[in-house]
């Protein structure tokens, strides 16, 4: 488990929660909730697809830049999405796995 402080400077370090530059309350605080939903969403994608991978202790700025941050073709169709990864990025097959295990969840509605 982590320490208060190592919370802290994962959470402000990679998504920025630290930032409440608007002129308004409201502004700042609509921030804060946007970090705190990012954060909770790349915590759940860290223990629960990444568990068994290099990515399982991994912050959220080395998720950001090595897994989420990639260039591919994307074409979309009627039916389907098909997404093209380079065949020479290094995390392709992370990246499939955490696809696969993220379209197995159920779909809520």
């Amino acid at each position: 488990m982590w320490s208060d402080q190592e919370f802290i400077d994962w959470a402000s370090g990679g998504l920025h929660s630290d930032r409440t530059s608007t002129h308004t309350f409201e502004g700042n605080q609509l921030r804060l909730w946007f970090a705190s939903i990012a954060y909770i969403l790349m915590n759940a994608l860290r223990e629960q697809c990444l568990a068994k991978t290099e990515f399982k202790n991994a912050t959220v700025e080395t998720i950001r830049t090595k897994l989420l941050k990639l260039g591919a073709v994307i074409t979309i169709s009627k039916r389907r999405v098909v997404i093209a990864i380079s065949s020479a990025c290094p995390y392709k097959e992370i990246f499939s796995m955490v696809y696969k295990y993220l379209s197995q969840l159920p779909c809520p509605g």
